[in-house]
């Protein structure tokens, strides 16, 4: 096994095969919503967060799982052409929403249009965003802004996250005074507030796919996306601020 496999992935395997559980990596935007949903399946999956683009190389480079939800097609595209995806296993589950978000209490106040002066109300300081070059949060939040014009004038004002969630934490903490996460990421966290909403089209569809792993040889992992993508989950899915794909 490769070294640069996390050790919460070996540990989440080794509890999966004693439970007979599906293991599942899963992008950390899903956390609070997934973990809801999986307590409705009978065999009850272990499930371990991360930026899409790390648990894709991870998989890449031998982690054991039996099912990856990446946060864009993207990363599952790159499996795939890997011949990782246990083919015909692909589903697209969820969609969302990029929103920009500020602390809390904080008082700035923008609308998202062509030439919006985000540059401005960040002053000195940065965006958060998760890494714009590789995490599927952050490379929408970068085609946003340059759709809008805004791009050049934020590029070198940016905290790069390793993930959405991470983000997240730097403006619920007033580290940053904006951030571009998930709708359903700033429905997560009391700590901040949205300022607006990205315009619809300013950004590619945001859809989150799950495939099977094709080194998977645990059976149930076929009836857990299922089960992720049937009607009682999206009753559950919507409430934490996720749509239809």
């Amino acid at each position: 096994m490769p070294r640069r496999v996390f050790p919460w992935i070996l540990a989440a395997l080794a509890f999966s095969v004693q439970a007979q559980a599906p293991t599942v990596l899963a992008a950390a935007s899903l956390k609070e919503a997934l973990d809801e949903v999986a307590s409705f399946y009978p065999t009850k999956p272990v499930i371990a967060y991360g930026a899409s683009s790390t648990l894709a190389r991870q998989i890449e480079n031998g982690a054991p799982a039996d099912v990856f939800i990446s946060a864009d097609r993207d990363w599952v595209d790159y499996l795939e052409r890997r011949g990782l995806v246990a083919p015909g296993s692909r589903r697209n589950l969820l969609g969302n929403e990029l929103v920009l978000v500020a602390p809390a209490e904080s008082r700035v106040q923008l609308r998202l249009a062509r030439g919006a002066p985000v540059a401005a109300a960040l002053g000195a300081k940065r965006v958060a965003l998760a890494n714009p070059d590789a995490v599927p949060a952050g490379k929408y939040a970068k085609a946003a802004f340059t759709t809008l014009g805004i791009w050049p004038s934020v590029e070198h004002k940016v905290a790069a996250a390793d993930n959405v969630r991470a983000a997240l934490a730097l403006v619920a903490r007033g580290e940053a005074p904006l951030g571009v996460v998930y709708r359903s990421d700033a429905m997560a966290e009391p700590n901040v507030r949205v300022v607006d909403t990205f315009p619809a089209g300013s950004y590619p569809p945001i859809v989150y796919s799950a495939v099977i792993l094709k080194r998977s040889a645990t059976p149930a992992a076929a009836a857990l996306v299922d089960e992720l993508a049937s009607p009682r989950a999206m009753v559950t899915f919507r409430r934490f601020g996720f749509r239809a794909p």
